[in-house]
């Protein structure tokens, strides 16, 4: 069975279609807030305590006629409930919604269908991916001893890492977007919420959907979905996914992939087996393999703070008045260096995304495989009791190649007639990179109802293994073209060799032979027991208590830095400053909510709930960095409504937020046994984060066939300043300041108050949607109108920099005929789709680093203070990334 996964997912699914496998059409049941509900979204019942017989889409709960709202089911406190008498502020995207918007991996909702939940990649990798709720938004927990800030779940299963969260979706029934800390029933890294997938379980009934289409960009996708009649007590479903597009952005460099492609496949299998009333167990084993290409990451602009060319460290050219030529944190008064030109043939284009990029580099394909099992049980001891069992196993493997930059980003090529064919001077950054990740987890619950007393109680264990390594070589090298008197007029561009050396220390194949940036290697465990009670004091009034105790222990070290093996070489890791991790850390985070129904269609509630992200370690530092966790307490009052006959859902929550040990990240100069380098340091900002927000959502049905739906969030966040160091080395290359001070040589120092931001959070989010059903009296068929738009205000991309991307504005829609019968029990649907319709081209990513001065280390004879002089060698301009262009395509798809 592996064997024939890992060789021939293509030739498997393919197995499956020739079958009449159905579709893994991301089923969700109920939409509301990023879209409405639909009464053919309806969600399996997954309570013993309610009826273990799955629902079909035709079984939806429905609401009393066509123009009113459907009810949604939710079980975000770990039971089934109904989302309006849920006192959580909650978004549910149905199958639907993911149907109707395209939504084929997570990264299709960065385009803000759910405004508090921001979703974006990591640099402009697809195989990492940065997912925030509620201004709870980590910059890079791409590094294996960070953590997110958002609990992403499928299926009741964490997963530990952002790695693997752009791959397919498999049938997947809805996503719960939790928001606000869900420390007790959820745990830690759940501080800004929780993205909690759920998927179709078998039905038992011979049946099944197969969906195919084909779109502009050379893409084209296969879904397919087969559910087999139950037998001996044994239910089946089988779900194969084929998602392919071509590059976005061409690569000039024959034989080299272009930026913006994927090909994501996967298989999952699930058994479901009843031996007797009042006990299910489901098995399902996933796997699925992602090859993709980063995002394209061009240049803006050039030199856009102006700084100026010339002077020296004895001699620096003075600041003018209101320069921008400042590095944030530093307290520079004049500048030193020289401004270079760019290479020949370098296109800067801050206005539109570039189709053909101007320079081609060597570019392979990064490859994230992902797998697991996941076993859950239920047994319906008593009316009042339901026990539950979820036992999973699962890994994550990415080879990461990002050669996105090219000539876009650092190094700066000084082409002088020295750029030789014999020496070319090197560009192109390729990020290289490997991951591989194990998880365990088990959790146990005890779920039920006693008298006015519903209860949840449980037990939790984690156990994660994460390695990682990094190599940044340079791939390409100019030449430069020469006249008669020997002036440089162009420039020839060659690959160079890179990597050619041997790493036998390291599995991973991305770096293999380089010289390593940084390899590392973490074991994290979580223990936790929590336990919540809800008295249901009158028909009207709800009290809930909860509280949850964890216990986390983290244990890392480094393995390389900077290409010194610190096993090998402990006197030079000790210069270094480096230090194992070995921490453990504790935490109760309690819950309370008053809820009360005011009618039985209008509900309020007051909530006070808490949540922590665990601390760590930054393997981008050469002392292996540590950092401490970071806690929330969160106020929220919320108010879920009905009105006018059940035609108008209005829900609104208004919270503020308090964050204490704000994990933040500097990118700063770090002096180590072969000298000083740049590297990005995570630290906990002292003080008190405020995070304060509004959401809004409402449904509208005016009329049947016809649905409006809107939902807007507000959010402001401030940290408070942070007062940022930066010291002078003493004249040993690489020498800390405390050893300068214990030789007695002075040395300089400047502390400036720097303001970071929370990264990928705009203040101002809205979107809006329209869905109408006209019946066409043929076949039973209708037609199917969807259309919505995505507003969001601009935001900062990094958080020390208060440079921000640019606002956002993206319509989607698609036009069905469907539902046409071709059998009995069968019948098929034809649409026309396509994504951001206007082709709004904005950059969703801009990086500042590179056109700010360099913050000098090394002291200069007689210059009082080096830390006042910037360095503009190293100045090129901003770079980023563009959003994908306009895409659009044909669908067909059978149910049986």
């Amino acid at each position: 069975m592996t064997i024939v996964v890992r060789g021939g997912l293509r030739a498997l699914t393919a197995i499956l279609l020739s079958t009449g496998a159905a579709v893994p059409a991301f089923a969700q049941a109920g939409a509301t807030a990023p879209a409405p509900a639909q009464a053919t979204d309806a969600p399996r019942a997954d309570s013993a305590l309610a009826d273990q017989t799955p629902r079909d889409e035709s079984q939806a709960v429905a609401a009393d006629n066509g123009s009113q709202v459907a009810d949604i089911v939710v079980t975000a406190t770990k039971r089934e409930t109904n989302l309006q008498k849920t006192p959580i502020s909650i978004s549910v995207v149905g199958a639907d919604t993911i149907r109707e918007r395209r939504v084929q991996s997570l990264l299709d909702l960065a385009d803000g269908g759910v405004p508090s939940l921001r979703i974006a990649t990591f640099e402009a990798r697809q195989s990492a991916l940065t997912i925030g709720i509620r201004g709870i938004v980590p910059l890079d927990a791409n590094q294996p001893a960070r953590e997110q800030g958002v609990g992403v779940y499928v299926d009741g299963v964490y997963l530990g890492r952002q790695h693997g969260l752009n791959a397919a979706l498999f049938d997947v029934e809805r996503i719960e977007v939790l928001k606000g800390p869900q420390g007790t029933l959820f745990g830690r890294n759940t501080e800004g919420g929780a993205l909690s997938i759920v998927t179709k379980a078998p039905t038992g009934r011979l049946e099944g959907n197969v969906t195919a289409g084909i779109g502009n960009l050379g893409a084209y996708n296969t879904y397919a979905h087969l559910n087999l009649p139950e037998f001996a007590g044994f239910s089946v479903k089988l779900d194969g996914i084929l998602q392919h597009q071509d590059a976005i952005t061409k690569n000039p460099l024959p034989g080299q992939a272009g930026w913006g492609y994927f090909d994501r496949q996967g298989l999952r299998a699930t058994v479901r087996w009843k031996p007797v009333a009042g006990l299910t167990n489901d098995f399902s084993y996933d796997y699925g393999i992602d090859k993709n290409t980063p995002f394209y990451s061009q240049l803006l602009n050039y030199n856009p703070n102006g700084c100026l060319s010339g002077g020296s460290n004895l001699s620096p050219l003075p600041l003018p008045a209101g320069s921008t030529c400042v590095t944030p944190g530093t307290a520079f008064t004049g500048t030193q260096g020289t401004v270079r030109p760019l290479l020949p043939g370098v296109v800067v284009n801050g206005d539109s995304l570039m189709r053909t990029a101007d320079i081609g580099v060597p570019q392979k394909k990064s490859r994230d495989k992902t797998f697991g099992y996941t076993n859950t049980l239920r047994w319906s001891v008593m009316p009042e009791l339901e026990i539950r069992s979820i036992t999973a196993w699962r890994g994550v493997d990415v080879e990461q190649w990002d050669n996105s930059g090219g000539a876009h980003r650092v190094p700066v090529v000084n082409l002088t007639a020295s750029c030789t064919a014999a020496a070319p001077c090197a560009f192109s950054r390729y990020s290289l990179a490997d991951l591989t990740q194990r998880q365990f987890s088990q959790e146990l619950q005890a779920v039920g109802t006693v008298g006015s007393i519903d209860y949840v109680a449980g037990l939790f264990y984690f156990n994660e293994r994460v390695s990682d390594d990094a190599a940044t070589p340079n791939s390409m090298g100019a030449v430069a073209v020469l006249n008669s008197s020997n002036q440089v007029v162009g420039a020839n561009y060659v690959q160079i060799p890179f990597c050619t050396a041997s790493t036998p220390l390291f599995l991973g194949k991305a770096v293999n032979g380089c010289s390593i940036d940084r390899a590392s290697r973490v074991r994290s465990r979580s223990y936790a027991a929590y336990g919540q009670v809800t008295w249901n004091a009158t028909d009207a009034l709800h009290l809930t208590v909860g509280g949850r105790y964890t216990k986390d222990k983290k244990e890392g070290e480094l393995l390389f830095s900077r290409n010194i093996n610190y096993r090998a070489d402990p006197v030079r890791a000790a210069a270094n400053g480096y230090k194992p991790l070995d921490e453990s850390w504790s935490r109760f985070n309690p819950l309370a909510v008053v809820a009360y129904d005011f009618t039985p269609r209008i509900h309020g509630y007051l909530k006070y709930a808490t949540g922590y992200r665990a601390g760590g370690a930054s393997s981008r530092t050469s002392d292996y960095r540590a950092f401490d966790p970071e806690d929330v307490k969160s106020y929220e009052a919320g108010l879920k409504t009905e009105l006018f006959d059940r035609r108008v859902r209005f829900n609104i929550a208004g919270y503020l937020m308090d964050r204490k040990g704000s994990q933040v990240d500097l990118s700063t100069i770090q002096p180590t046994a072969t000298g000083n380098f740049n590297n990005l340091v995570t630290f906990n900002a002292p003080g008190t984060t405020k995070i304060r927000g509004i959401e809004a959502d409402i449904t509208v049905n005016p009329m049947e066939g016809l649905q409006l739906g809107a939902s807007y969030a507000y959010t402001y966040t401030k940290i408070p300043k942070v007062p940022v160091t930066y010291s002078a080395f003493c004249t040993g290359v690489g020498t800390p300041s405390t050893a300068c001070t214990a030789a007695g040589q002075a040395i300089n120092t400047t502390t400036v108050p720097q303001q970071f931001f929370i990264v990928f959070t705009p203040r101002n989010a809205a979107s809006g949607s329209i869905d109408y059903k006209l019946p066409v009296g043929f076949r039973d068929a209708s037609l199917k109108f969807h259309f919505d738009a995505n507003y969001a205000q601009a935001t900062q991309a990094f958080d020390q920099f208060a440079t921000k991307a640019d606002s956002s504005f993206i319509v989607n829609g698609r036009i069905s005929l469907a539902d046409i019968a071709i059998a009995p029990g069968s019948d098929f649907t034809l649409s026309v789709w396509g994504r951001n319709l206007f082709n709004e081209q904005y950059v969703y990513r801009r990086d500042p680093s590179n056109s700010i001065p360099a913050v000098q280390t090394t002291p200069v004879t007689g210059v009082p203070n080096i830390l006042l002089i910037g360095n503009n060698g190293g100045i090129l301009g901003d770079y980023g990334n563009f959003n994908t262009p306009r895409t659009f395509g044909l669908e067909g798809t059978v149910k049986f």
